[in-house]
């Protein structure tokens, strides 16, 4: 497959199954994302793996954050969720490009996945910036959670469903004006 047809293909995954890819998978996969263009060559980014109760741990971070008591089930959604940090660099590089490389990564990796057959979706929300969700991952001073990857397999007979209409590339193309 060429990274053109990878990115025809591309969709998010939203229902996963149980299944995922273990560790040293995915470090080969990471190792593969990491070469996205990055200025400088700071690679001001990290992954965090959550599997089994990290899960939960995530979960009850985001209630914290949200002033409710137990745990949000939306980390219970996929088996794999990967953390996505930006870890911002001293460097003449500013910081919304350094962002912009951790995203990159995210979004080479979510490539990759669903090239070897796992499902993906890249989840956010207002918690990611929250002290409480900060402190369940660990995150030092200079450091931005992005978001999750929640990865799973893709459920059977769904292959053929829920795919975007492409984007009409001469939409979004212009020239410099004059």
């Amino acid at each position: 497959m060429t990274a053109l047809d990878a990115m025809r293909r591309r969709r998010s995954w939203s229902k996963v199954t149980d299944a995922a890819p273990d560790h040293e998978e995915l470090v080969r996969m990471v190792a593969a994302a990491g070469r996205v263009a990055d200025h400088s060559s700071l690679k001001p980014w990290r992954l965090i793996e959550l599997r089994g109760d990290d899960r939960r741990t995530l979960g009850r971070a985001i209630h914290k954050a949200e002033h409710k008591d137990g745990f949000s089930t939306k980390p219970m959604r996929a088996p794999l969720l990967i953390a996505v940090v930006a870890s911002i660099r001293k460097s003449k590089v500013p910081d919304w490009e350094q962002e912009a490389v951790a995203s990159g990564v995210a979004h080479a990796l979510s490539l990759v996945l669903d090239e070897a057959g796992w499902g993906v979706f890249w989840r956010t929300g207002s918690y990611t910036r929250s002290k409480a969700v900060a402190k369940a991952h660990g995150l030092g001073k200079g450091e931005r959670l992005l978001g999750w990857l929640y990865v799973g397999g893709k459920p059977e007979g769904r292959e053929r469903t829920g795919h975007r209409r492409g984007v009409d590339g001469e939409r979004f193309l212009s020239r410099m004006p004059r």
